[in-house]
């Protein structure tokens, strides 16, 4: 997902009857002290159920059955989702599927419900100028890791390793291995200690040839904001030959920590 493209889509959006939008905003924040007992689902109900009968009075059939139908597909996609909900789902839809943004998110927001001729989009649009399209990019000596996020959510990621008898950096197929070819804490061997002194000879430059890279990455998935984490003379190294502007910097070994801490810790 790119909201930005979306947004203007949405934006611009008008219908008229019979056709409407439906626009939700649900809390299923588990921390919110108004949902411990699981609220949301109550609200949902009584939301979906709100609109169902003011159509029921109104009597305009074709609008009751685009109702039924965005109703339906809601309560799939909430029944789907169920298990993996975080603290809020964002839905907008039309009964054609012209429009369909479902997302579960991170993010909290207030539960409000629309049947109208265009998306409400206030609370998305706050989101979005909170939490826009990020790149966070973590270094560990031989290994440089980034995250795609969005709206406080991972959306993609990927681990490069440099080839240190080719000096070519790899984008890395498979399991993230723990350690490095360098090596992390604990004893170390000869070997690794004189790979560890040719790699601190050689960083500013092996640094420099993957800088062009993260610069198209930042490019392709349009990132507002750069965060770089790492050692100092690492992300330091790092910054020097990226084009793209940095927001911060933090000084932090994170990069074997599982993404969405990694997020939450640094946006």
């Amino acid at each position: 997902m790119d909201l930005k493209p979306l947004l203007n889509k949405l934006e611009n959006y008008h219908t008229e009857k019979p056709n409407r939008v439906f626009t939700m905003y649900l809390n299923t924040d588990p921390a919110d002290p108004d949902q411990q007992g699981g609220e949301w689902r109550l609200q949902l109900k009584n939301g979906l159920n709100n609109f169902e009968t003011y159509l029921q009075e109104d009597g305009d059939s074709d609008e009751k059955r685009n109702y039924w139908a965005v109703k339906e597909k809601v309560q799939h996609y909430i029944n789907e989702n169920e298990r993996n909900l975080k603290k809020s789902v964002i839905i907008i839809a039309t009964a054609d599927e012209d429009i369909w943004f479902a997302e579960t998110l991170q993010m909290p927001v207030k539960t409000e419900f629309f049947w109208e001729e265009q998306p409400q989009l206030r609370q998305l649009k706050e989101l979005q100028k909170s939490f826009p399209k990020t790149g966070i990019i973590l270094t560990q000596k031989d290994q440089v890791k980034y995250i795609d996020a969005e709206l406080g959510t991972v959306k993609d990621t990927a681990l490069y390793e440099l080839d240190l008898d080719t000096e070519d950096w790899r984008q890395h197929q498979g399991p993230h291995r723990a350690d490095s070819n360098l090596g992390s804490g604990g004893a170390k061997t000869s070997k690794k200690d004189e790979l560890a002194e040719r790699f601190e000879a050689n960083r500013a430059r092996w640094y420099k040839s993957i800088a062009p890279e993260l610069d198209q990455i930042a490019k392709k998935h349009h990132w507002e904001r750069i965060y770089l984490v790492g050692p100092s003379d690492e992300v330091n190294d790092l910054e020097q030959h990226m084009n793209k502007k940095v927001e911060g910097k933090i000084n932090k070994n994170l990069l074997d920590h599982e993404e969405t801490k990694v997020l939450n810790e640094v946006v």
